[in-house]
């Protein structure tokens, strides 16, 4: 085994026991298992401090909005009793024994609209809320929720990944797209549902946020004007995805979509919207409404600072050529494009934490490769990367920390789920690619 794969074991290993086992704070962990895999691969001391000093500067400038928009929303969903009031009239729709299916299909329908961070800030509420008003154990609707986010962020364009990825390799969007359902709603089920029933009795966790009374509605928000908080950013980024798939480049139109689309612009409408309904229906004075947006910020200030670290160890194990290291064992393994694809997605996810660059390095490195193998069909290749751009997150993945954060949960209880979880929807993925090019 190559230098760099060694010190990236050894740095995994040193974050890990310093987290779970010596309780050492996350960022510190971080930092840490950072220097070592910079400095063991050569670089100086402080270029590998710089190296993570870029990190985390890149993943908080892409990220920490959006963040801390949702989280804004959140509170107020909860404290308002907007995310009750959409968790009474969803369980009126679907049945108080359908709380699953609710979930389901908010995670389908916001997954593909909106990225995984800001689907999961928005949806967590509404899932605390149904298992409180249905006494189903928080994980069984949470995972669920989770695992639909992810496989619709990982395997369907518009997202970032998914497009790049089709581009690259000279896919349709509209075979993958539809693929894409097939690949990832069965690989969803078994990642969220399935694994939830087994896992949810092995750990207790409440549902996060204030606790609610089911009395009567005074001074709570309607429920068209609630759902229209969480449908103003999810229609605006569905539009600017729309335009950016039917609408050429450069134009006015396309622009102004581009702009009202954005994540942080569309959670900014979204959060002046939901102040002016939430505020009139509860009512909160203005004052209690800064109240709540300051708290929610103040409350997840380290998980932003823990984000940003583990962009931070990813630049670093980059620096030091785990990467590539990484991709040239699975090509050094003679396996079928499809298989091999997967395995040079999963080790850069592996190495970088970032499922988007995984998925965008892996389609770069196997573009050139479809030459000599013209028989490789070009859209399963895209869900075979996207599928291996999932698995196995862990402690230097951005989201890993955001999921720990939204749920509730402990580092150890987030590597038994989440962890389990992605990687169970990486290898199904791959399985369902797999029977699709028996056929295709």
């Amino acid at each position: 085994m190559s230098t760099p794969l060694l010190l990236a074991l050894a740095a995994i290993a040193l974050l890990v026991g310093l987290v779970t086992w010596l309780r050492v704070n996350a960022f510190v962990a971080l930092l840490a298992a950072a220097l070592l895999a910079g400095i063991g691969s050569g670089l100086a001391p402080l270029a590998a401090l710089k190296a993570f000093q870029d990190g985390v500067g890149a993943t908080l400038g892409g990220i920490a909005a959006v963040i801390a928009l949702g989280a804004m929303i959140g509170r107020l969903l909860a404290e308002s009793g907007g995310a009750l009031v959409l968790a009474e009239r969803l369980e009126s729709w679907f049945g108080a024994g359908r709380a699953l299916l609710c979930v389901v299909v908010l995670g389908l329908v916001v997954g593909l609209a909106t990225w995984f961070t800001v689907g999961l800030l928005l949806m967590v509420p509404v899932a605390a809320s149904l298992a409180r008003r249905t006494g189903r154990p928080f994980l069984t609707l949470a995972l669920p929720l989770v695992a639909f986010l992810s496989a619709m962020h990982g395997l369907t364009p518009p997202h970032p990944g998914p497009v790049v990825a089709i581009d690259a390799l000279g896919a349709s969007p509209g075979a993958v797209l539809a693929l894409a359902f097939v690949v990832a709603i069965p690989a969803a089920l078994l990642a969220g549902p399935v694994f939830a029933r087994w896992v949810a009795p092995r750990i207790d966790v409440p549902p996060p946020g204030p606790a609610e009374t089911s009395g009567p509605a005074v001074g709570r928000p309607g429920f068209a004007a609630t759902a229209g908080v969480i449908a103003l950013p999810v229609g605006l980024m569905l539009a600017n995805s729309t335009g950016e798939l039917l609408l050429p480049a450069g134009g006015a139109v396309r622009g102004a979509l581009a702009f009202a689309g954005h994540p942080v612009t569309a959670l900014v409408a979204a959060l002046v919207f939901a102040a002016m309904v939430f505020g009139r229906a509860a009512p909160f004075s203005r004052a209690r409404l800064l109240e709540f947006t300051e708290q929610s910020v103040a409350a997840i200030g380290m998980t932003l600072l823990v984000v940003g670290a583990g962009g931070g160890f990813a630049r670093v194990l980059r620096e030091a050529g785990v990467a590539e290291a990484l991709g040239g064992v699975a090509g050094a393994a003679n396996l079928s494009p499809l298989i091999y694809g997967w395995l040079v997605a999963a080790f850069i996810r592996v190495a970088t934490g970032s499922a988007t660059v995984a998925i965008t390095t892996a389609a770069g490195l196997l573009a050139p490769m479809l030459a000599t193998h013209p028989e490789v069909n070009r859209n399963l290749l895209v869900l075979a990367l996207g599928s291996g751009s999932l698995v196995l997150s862990h402690l230097n993945d951005g989201g890993f920390w955001i999921v720990r954060d939204c749920l509730g949960l402990t580092v150890g209880q987030t590597l038994r789920t989440w962890f389990v979880l992605e990687t169970i929807l990486g290898v199904a993925g791959l399985g369902f690619v797999l029977l699709l090019s028996l056929v295709l």
